[in-house]
């Protein structure tokens, strides 16, 4: 499998409080819908291609809609949450890392983990690094604490 790792980037919250909260799609989704006037014009036009539910999102793609549910059993709480597509054409993971610090921030990665063919993955793998940097970066500018 295929791992592409954002930056480390800090996270003014504790990690149980950003745990409990990505671990519930539709927090994320309300927090979305509040600030959608103050998104870029681009990142507006995407929100209509995702759906979230209790424990899953759902994103419109050019391979169809792909489902990551909230992956139960390799998750640990305070530490990793884990999303895994259903039905996908190639198996995905999509996976933060907390690493809770004393000073009651935390530092998070993101990772997209495939399980590419060997002739796709030079055609895809500079724009699934740069989906993970700029959800790893994304995830820093998330108010975890006011959720």
């Amino acid at each position: 499998m295929e791992s592409f790792k954002s930056a480390p980037h800090a996270i003014a919250c504790d990690s149980a409080t950003i745990y409990s909260k990505l671990t519930n799609p539709s927090l994320i989704e309300q927090l979305i819908v509040a600030n959608a006037d103050k998104m870029e014009g681009e990142a507006r036009q995407h929100l209509d291609a995702v759906k979230f539910g209790t424990d899953s999102i759902s994103i419109q793609s050019p391979m169809g809609e792909v489902t990551l549910a909230l992956d139960h059993v390799n998750s640990m709480e305070g530490r990793r949450v884990v999303y895994t597509a259903s039905q996908s054409p190639v198996p995905i993971n999509m996976v933060i890392n907390l690493e809770a610090q004393p000073d009651a921030t935390t530092m998070s990665t993101a990772e997209l983990q495939l399980q590419l063919p060997f002739f796709m993955r030079k055609m895809v793998e500079g724009q699934l690094q740069e989906g993970a940097n700029r959800f790893g970066e994304l995830l820093s500018h998330i108010p975890f604490d006011r959720l």
